[in-house]
C-alpha cells in the first residue's frame, strides 16, 4: 500500500526532527499537518461507533487518524509498544470495518511502526 509508505517515510521524518519526549497530541498534529502537504486527505479524532450484533449501539471511540478513509493511525508517545496496543487498533479495525491500520510509537529511541491487516 503506497499510503503506509508515505506515513512510514513522513513519520520517520518527524521522530528525526522532533525525536522523542513529546505528547502524543504533538506527534498527531505533525503527522497530520505534514501529510496534508503532501496532498494525503485525513481526518483528525475520527468518531467510530461500536454496535452489538442486534444493531444496539454500545458506545465510540475516536481514531487519531483516518487517513484517505481507509487507513486508521493509531499513535503512542510511550517508551515500547506492548500487546494491548496491537488489541486496541484491531478492536478499532474490526469495528469500523476496515482492514488497514499503523501503530506509531514515536516515544521510544527509534521510532516504532507496525502495519496491521485485518
Amino acid at each position: 500500500m503506497d499510503l503506509s509508505d508515505i506515513v512510514r517515510e513522513t513519520s520517520y521524518s518527524i521522530h528525526g526532527y522532533l525525536r522523542s519526549g513529546h505528547l502524543e497530541k504533538i506527534y498527531e498534529n505533525c503527522l497530520a499537518h505534514r501529510l496534508r502537504k503532501r496532498g494525503v486527505t485525513l481526518q483528525q479524532q475520527y468518531p467510530i461507533d461500536v454496535y452489538d450484533e442486534d444493531g444496539t449501539p454500545l458506545g465510540h471511540f475516536v481514531v487519531d487518524l483516518l487517513v484517505e478513509k481507509q487507513l486508521i493511525i493509531e499513535l503512542k508517545a510511550c517508551s515500547m509498544l506492548l500487546p494491548e496496543h496491537i488489541a486496541q487498533i484491531l478492536g478499532y479495525l474490526r469495528a469500523c470495518r476496515l482492514r488497514h491500520a499503523m501503530l506509531i510509537n514515536f516515544g521510544a529511541p527509534k521510532p516504532q511502526i507496525k502495519k496491521l491487516i485485518l
